[in-house]
Order: structure tokens, then C-alpha cells, then sequence
């Protein structure tokens, strides 16, 4: 490939958003190496094997390179636990090799890359090797997946665990198109955040192509024995064999939220948006990969219940892969515009009351963590240092900054906010940006042309003060307050009449359930509902952490069993943590973990180590 190609693909990648060079403006990220105003990596031709075997991606990662200002002869990478082999620059139509050096490891940021660079270098062609532990990848062997058949390989690379598995520039404030050529065995089949032509051959020989520009974080991969199901002609299901049919049908409303939020919010951007259902191991409900969300198979509910995590990765497609946090610091312009976003779209789907109790149940998980946080831990724009912003995931970005913007919504009408939202995304589209440059814009095109309705005092309240301001939203369900009277009732030897309640209703039910409820009544409410074995994941989810509380014995097989079956961090963190409470229930709990540990990602085998400390047995 010659410098001609390159200087090409930079400016295309540059002209895609409409900036020139000089134009871009980039953050400082603590949680990076980069530096981005000196050299910085708009487009990657990676070109990897998938090693099943060793649990290791080999192979070349090929940076264009754009010379800033402050071009000091040194392009820093991010790393974390790679070998590096060989690094060579482009000068004119030839590689050469150039000095490169991998610096000590930090516990939190792994280790910089140094990389010698000319300034007539127009690309950098790394040859490097994961780790088996990479922090950002899990390969699961054939017995834990669906199908006990084949293995199974994913990214999560999401905070900063990109750097684990390709030597990149880490940090949100980059947007980069990318090409990679992938092999790997010819029994399994490769997908990626790129465009994923259907049908497709599997024969271990793929290859991707991302358009447009996306931070490092939203570049993944998985390959397994997966089959995939058309749900109409832009949004398909990949998922392996036994569940793709299930997921097809349960997530089969995907055109219609995507078509309620263009009538909201523009168009989707993205061409394709297609759905993978990962084996129950991977630690979230979803990530927003562009064009192919990760999704976890616990929201297959068998009635359509928790689709609001598909509202919820998709309202990502506008707000975080369109318009990204430019730091981790800045979390909430990607979770609070998502949370309130997915909310919308769950209320032109099915309807207010729905909306309503989701905001009053997501309201209550807040203030759960508003009570157990760090006051500084509860700032929208928090200061993170150089923390691990893994550990910043907390429901305040999402919460908090979604009932932010249901305030401006209140005070400034919902006709005027929806024009303010859609003109957001069209601003920023395909641009990274900070908290200061969103005030900039609210203060333009809201706090300025409709004065004297909201402060920057009071936008500053929200942004940088913890715990949440005195007139922030309380929403509320008058369906819940139905629901309040019920249990009354049935306290009082009364029936429950639970004909049409949903999931919101059994989720709202057991959060009300008295803190000192007794063993009597669990195993009442126990006998007329199975709480205890509920194949719902998270009414499941729900009782059986009361039942820890209340020493409810009884759900203990279950709770093993949901334990060994589930990776999610949502569910098991909390219960390993309840767990450990009491002597007794903590090595309980370590004897359960100890089976469990090899079947959860890494980024959850951290987690649950920092709670029960890691087990002796592997």
C-alpha cells in the first residue's frame, strides 16, 4: 500500500465529519498514553489470527498517521500485557524498522508504547501478540457455550481493554475507521463492529470494513458457531443455534424502535444494526458496538418484558457511537442522553404507563447508590484521575444524567427540548466532545434564546455537585401505587391478583417487600408465585438477593445454580457481595465461586476477586 493510499484514507476520514486537521480539537485523557495534538491514528488496517488453541490474536495492527502541531518524532501508544515483535514505519513506497520501546506496566493504564516516527512517516505497521488473560477478551471453551460443541471467543472493550488485544491509541477522544482481515478456524464464524455481509460462507477467512469513524472502545469482535435470522432487511439476529430462533422472536420490535427514533432524533447513521447474543458469561446487559450490538442472552425473557435493553443499545447508535464522551470523566454524555433516549422510545412503542414504570423503578436503583457511594462518587462530571473508569459504571451517569435532561425537558416543554436533542446530534455528529463543550451548546441553543427558565447556577448543580438537586424529577407510577395496595392486602391474608402484571410489576413488588419480611411470608409468596424458580433473570435476580438478606435458606440450590449460569455483572456482584456479609455465607460463597471463577470474564473474575478473594481452587 502506498503513502498516496494512506493520505486518502486520513482525509476521508477527516472530510466523513466534515473537519479539517487543524480543526479537530482533542481532549486530554488521563487514562491514555496518547497524545493526540502530535501524532494521532485516524485509520487501522488490521490484519489478525485468532489463535483458539494458545487464547491469543496475532498478527499486525497498520496505523495511517496525521501529524499535528505538536509532532515531537514520537508516536505513545496504549498497551496492556502485549508482545510486541516488530514496529516499522512507511517512508515513501518502504517499511522500515524504527525504535520503539514498551514501557514498565501501570496497574490501571498498562504499558506505553514508544514509537519512533519520522515526520515524512505517513503509517506505523505493528506485529504484536495478546496475552491468553487479556483483559479485554474471553475464549470459552466448547462446554461453556450453548452448544458444548465449538469454543467461543469475544471482545468487551469497553472502558479502556481495546489496548489488551490491539496496540491503539485508547482513548475516546480518537475516532478512527478501520479494515481488518481476520482468520481463524473454518468451523467458526467471525463478526464484527463493521458492516457484516449476510449471508455469509464460513471458511476462516473474513474480512470487515468500518466507514465511518469510531473511538477505540466501540471496536469489537467475536467468533463461535453462530448462526443468524433476518428480522427485516437492515436488522438481523446472530446468536448460536439453539437461541438464535428465540431472539429473533423476542427482539423482533428492533425495526420499529428504530424507526420511532428517527421520527425523534434523525436518522440512523449507521446503515445495518444488527443484534449477538453471547453466552451468558459476558458481564453486561449489552454493548453498542456500531451495527452489532452485544447483547446478553439473560434479556430473553420469553415475553418481550426486557426490551428496553435493546432500546437502550440502540439509542446508543445516536448518542455515544454518534456523539461520544470525549473522557471517562464525561461518561454521562454517553449514559444519561442513552437512558433517556431508550426511555422515549419505550413510551412511543408501548405507551406511557410503561415508560413511567421504568423511570420509577431506575429512579429507586439510584438512590441505592446515591445512599452507598462517596458523595464524589455521586458528580455527573466526576473526576476520575486515574482511577479505573470501569469503576465509574455506576446507575449515576445513567440515572442521574437522564433525570437531568428530564428536567431541562420540564422546564423547557418537550417540543422545545426534542428540537434541542436532534439538533445536538446533528452537531456533533461523529465528533468526540467534553461536558464544557455540551454547556457551550445548552448554554447557545436553549439556556440563552428561552432566558430566565434555567440557570447555568442550576446546570451546574447537576454537573459538578453530588447527590442530586432538590428539584430534580421523583418519577412516579400510579400502577405501582396499585400494586402498594395490593401487598397490603395480601399482608393482611388478602389474595394477590397478579392476572397481566409484567416484570416491571414482580420487580417493583419485591423491592417494597419489608426489609425485616418474614421467613413465613417468603415461602408463602414463594409457594403461589415460584419466585424462587423464576427463569425471568431479573425477578430472579431480585428475590434471591432478598432471600440472602432474610437467610432465606431455601433458594440456596437455585442460587448456586444462577450463580454457575450467569456471568453478568449486575446480578452476581451484588450477590457475591450480600454473600459476604456473614461468615457463614462467605465461605458458602467462595465454594460456589471457586466452580463459577473459570466460566466469568475477566473483567467480573476482578470483581468478584476484590470481594471474596481469589480462590485457590482453579
Amino acid at each position: 500500500m502506498t503513502s498516496q493510499w494512506w493520505r486518502r484514507v486520513g482525509y476521508a476520514a477527516l472530510t466523513f465529519i466534515g473537519l479539517s486537521a487543524s480543526a479537530v480539537s482533542y481532549a486530554q485523557d488521563q487514562h491514555s498514553y496518547a497524545r493526540l495534538d502530535e501524532i494521532s491514528t485516524p485509520h487501522l488496517q488490521l490484519d489478525i489470527n485468532l489463535d483458539f488453541a494458545k487464547q491469543q490474536v496475532s498478527g499486525q495492527a497498520t496505523y495511517q498517521l496525521q501529524h499535528g502541531d505538536n509532532d515531537r518524532g514520537v508516536l505513545r501508544m496504549d498497551t496492556r500485557d502485549l508482545s510486541i515483535h516488530s514496529v516499522q514505519v512507511e517512508l515513501g513506497d518502504n517499511w522500515r524498522d524504527t525504535d520503539f520501546e514498551l514501557k514498565a506496566a501501570d496497574p490501571v493504564l498498562g504499558s506505553e508504547l514508544v514509537i519512533a516516527v519520522p515526520a515524512e512517516a505517513t503509517a506505523v505497521r505493528i506485529d504484536y501478540t495478546s496475552a491468553p488473560t487479556a483483559s479485554g477478551l474471553q475464549w470459552l471453551t466448547p462446554e461453556q457455550t450453548e452448544g458444548k460443541q465449538k469454543p467461543f471467543m469475544f471482545s468487551q472493550s469497553q472502558a479502556i481493554h481495546a489496548r489488551s488485544w490491539i496496540p491503539i491509541q485508547d482513548t475516546p477522544a480518537l475516532r478512527l475507521t478501520y479494515k481488518a482481515h481476520v482468520t481463524t478456524r473454518d468451523d467458526l464464524l467471525v463478526v464484527m463492529s463493521a458492516e457484516n455481509e449476510l449471508p455469509v460462507k464460513r471458511d476462516g477467512d473474513y474480512h470487515f470494513n468500518m466507514p465511518q469513524p469510531i473511538p477505540t472502545y466501540l471496536i469489537a469482535i467475536a467468533a463461535g458457531d453462530l448462526a443468524w435470522q433476518k428480522i427485516s432487511d437492515n436488522v438481523a439476529v446472530y446468536a448460536e443455534p439453539a437461541m438464535v430462533e428465540k431472539a429473533a422472536w423476542e427482539f423482533a420490535d428492533t425495526p420499529k424502535m428504530i424507526a420511532a427514533t428517527e421520527k425523534l432524533y434523525g436518522p440512523y447513521r449507521w446503515d445495518r444494526y444488527d443484534l449477538l447474543i453471547l453466552p451468558p458469561s459476558f458481564p453486561f446487559g449489552g454493548m453498542e458496538n456500531p451495527r452489532l450490538s452485544f447483547i446478553t442472552p439473560t434479556s430473553i425473557a420469553g415475553d418481550r418484558s426486557l426490551v428496553s435493553l435493546i432500546a437502550h443499545e440502540l439509542a446508543h447508535s445516536w448518542s455515544g457511537n454518534l456523539v461520544t464522551n470525549a473522557s471517562w470523566r464525561d461518561l454521562w454524555l454517553n449514559e444519561g442522553f442513552t437512558s433517556y433516549v431508550e426511555n422515549r422510545i419505550m413510551e412511543e412503542l408501548y405507551g406511557k404507563e410503561r415508560a413511567l414504570m421504568e423511570q420509577a423503578l431506575a429512579y429507586d436503583d439510584l438512590q441505592e447508590d446515591l445512599h452507598s457511594l462517596p458523595a464524589d462518587q455521586t458528580v455527573l462530571n466526576i473526576e476520575l484521575g486515574k482511577r479505573n473508569p470501569d469503576d465509574v459504571f455506576s446507575q449515576v451517569p445513567y440515572v442521574k444524567g437522564q433525570l437531568f435532561l428530564m428536567y431541562l425537558e420540564d422546564k423547557f416543554g418537550r417540543e422545545r427540548f426534542d428540537q434541542f436533542v436532534r439538533g445536538y446530534f446533528d452537531a456533533f455528529a461523529f465528533q468526540s466532545i467534553s461536558t464544557e463543550q455540551f454547556k457551550q451548546y445548552l448554554s447557545r441553543e436553549l439556556l440563552v434564546k428561552y432566558p430566565g427558565i434555567v440557570s447555568i447556577t442550576e446546570v451546574n448543580q447537576w454537573l459538578h455537585d453530588s447527590g442530586l438537586p432538590a428539584d430534580a424529577p421523583h418519577p412516579t407510577s400510579p400502577v405501582f401505587a396499585k400494586v402498594d395496595k395490593q401487598l397490603q392486602d395480601w399482608f393482611a391474608g388478602e389474595s394477590l391478583h397478579t392476572d397481566g402484571w409484567t416484570t416491571q410489576h414482580w420487580l417493583y413488588l419485591i423491592s417494597q417487600l419489608p426489609s425485616d419480611i418474614s421467613l413465613e411470608d417468603m415461602a408463602r409468596l414463594d409457594e403461589q408465585f415460584k419466585l424462587t424458580q423464576s427463569a425471568n433473570s431479573e425477578i430472579a435476580y431480585a428475590w434471591l438477593r432478598l432471600a440472602i438478606q432474610r437467610d432465606y435458606q431455601t433458594v440456596q440450590p437455585r442460587l448456586r445454580q444462577y450463580l454457575l449460569s450467569i456471568g453478568r455483572n449486575k446480578f452476581v456482584v451484588p450477590l457475591y457481595s450480600e454473600l459476604a456479609k456473614t461468615p457463614e455465607n462467605l465461605a458458602w460463597a467462595r465454594k460456589v465461586y471457586a466452580d463459577a471463577r473459570p466460566g466469568y470474564h475477566p473483567l467480573t473474575q476482578s470483581k468478584v476477586d476484590q470481594i471474596l478473594g481469589k480462590p485457590t481452587k482453579q
